[in-house]
């Protein structure tokens, strides 16, 4: 059965079944015992009182059925102890049952009464109805309408449930197809409704990831060409007339390129890999001093900060922002290390004249260079980095310039607490 509605449907319908069969089991299997065979029993003292001694003839007993009958207006019958009938009144009534106390039997013309006397004569009663009787009919009929009131209010639950896997299911094709702005409705509150969100989360989350790697390729191809085609002209220069000064520059253009497709990895890898690969308790303030060594008229203060995660990432990130300082600032650099609440934070600035305020986000997207830094030299993966590598560690890199400081960048990472 493939059809998961029909699973649903078919299991509620089996579960009422067995709801039915236990009932019918328990109801006759149950102990004979019961609270109501006590009534029974005070009946049969009472309607002893009414008719004619064991020992008497057929007539006298046959005259007391008879005035009860005429009394209570219901089918009478009486039985010796053996089930031997002894008088009767009105339409037949069953035999009475094998069993020792009274209690309801049955018989082709509707349920009777049957009720034991002290002298273990039986008196079987029942009201007479204009209808006839067909119990196994009757039922079947009960059982059915109880089916077909379950199957009518199941239906549509099963339905509605399954209805919306398959919606979910057509966009999983969709998605799959191509089309990577495939949604699906959330509808409700439950483990479907959960589905659903999670899979648009997905969607999105593969669309953003394939628009950035469209984004990442094309201007891959753009900025690749400058550096080979320098390298290009330069060989064809060498093979010329060889120079000292030509061949240093081919090996600064060598060593831009080899740079720029180390990034565009770097990136890519943490893109697809969201989670650090081997932490470790690195010291964020020792890190920034040992970067800073690299620079001149570059300082580091602050006290010690211990953060959790990969150490040649996090020194990739402070490089890179020092490196964009250097490159896009004016020394001398400055850079802050300190703690707030449970944040470890890095502050870097320079004394140059900052950032424009339509530049302060697009200066992290990858390949983006502002006006007046295009004349500059680097990839524009720099700062791309910086906030890549703070999310992928919990954190978040941003802008945090101030008239004093207009150049000022701010990392903040999870500290490790003591």
């Amino acid at each position: 059965m493939r059809r998961l509605y029909l699973q649903f449907y078919l299991t509620i319908l089996a579960s009422l079944l067995m709801v039915v069969l236990t009932a019918s089991a328990l109801w006759r299997f149950a102990p004979t015992q019961t609270p109501g065979d006590r009534a029974f029993e005070m009946a049969g003292v009472l309607v002893a009182g009414q008719l004619a001694p064991a020992d008497a003839d057929l007539q006298a007993q046959q005259q007391a059925i008879d005035r009860l009958h005429a009394r209570l207006r219901v089918d009478l019958a009486l039985f010796a102890s053996d089930h031997r009938l002894l008088a009767a009144a009105g339409r037949g009534v069953p035999p009475p049952p094998t069993r020792r106390t009274g209690g309801w039997v049955h018989g082709r013309g509707g349920p009777a009464w049957a009720i034991r006397l002290p002298d273990d004569r039986w008196v079987v009663a029942r009201v007479p109805s204009s209808r006839p009787y067909a119990p196994l009919w009757g039922i079947l009929a009960f059982l059915g309408t109880i089916a077909l009131m379950v199957a009518i209010s199941a239906y549509p639950i099963a339905r509605r449930l399954t209805r919306r896997l398959e919606r979910l299911n057509a966009k999983v094709e969709a998605l799959g197809a191509g089309d990577l702005s495939a949604r699906v409705k959330v509808e409700g509150k439950d483990e479907v409704a959960r589905l659903a969100a999670s899979f648009n989360r997905s969607a999105a989350r593969i669309e953003q990831l394939v628009h950035a790697h469209k984004m990442l390729l094309a201007n891959t191809s753009h900025e690749l060409r400058t550096p080979l085609s320098r390298i290009r002209l330069g060989i064809e220069l060498l093979k010329e007339t060889p120079d000292a000064k030509l061949g240093a520059a081919l090996q600064k253009d060598i060593a831009e390129l080899d740079g720029l497709i180390e990034q565009i990895l770097l990136s890519s890898r943490i893109e697809a890999v969201r989670e650090v690969a081997s932490p470790e308790d690195v010291d964020l303030l020792g890190v920034a001093a040992e970067e800073a060594v690299r620079y001149e008229h570059c300082s580091v203060a602050g006290e010690p900060t211990i953060v959790h995660g990969d150490r040649a990432l996090l020194q990739r990130m402070v490089r890179n922002l020092l490196d964009n300082a250097h490159r896009h600032g004016r020394a001398p650099i400055e850079v802050e290390v300190g703690s707030e609440n449970d944040r470890a934070v890095l502050l870097v600035w320079d004394h140059g004249p900052g950032i424009a305020e339509g530049d302060r986000e697009r200066i992290f997207l990858p390949f983006h260079r502002a006006p007046s830094r295009a004349t500059v030299p680097g990839s524009g993966l720099g700062l791309t980095l910086v906030r890549q590598i703070a999310r992928q560690h919990g954190g978040d890199a941003m802008w945090a310039g101030t008239p004093q400081h207009p150049s000022r960048l701010r990392v903040e990472l999870p500290r490790k607490l003591e």
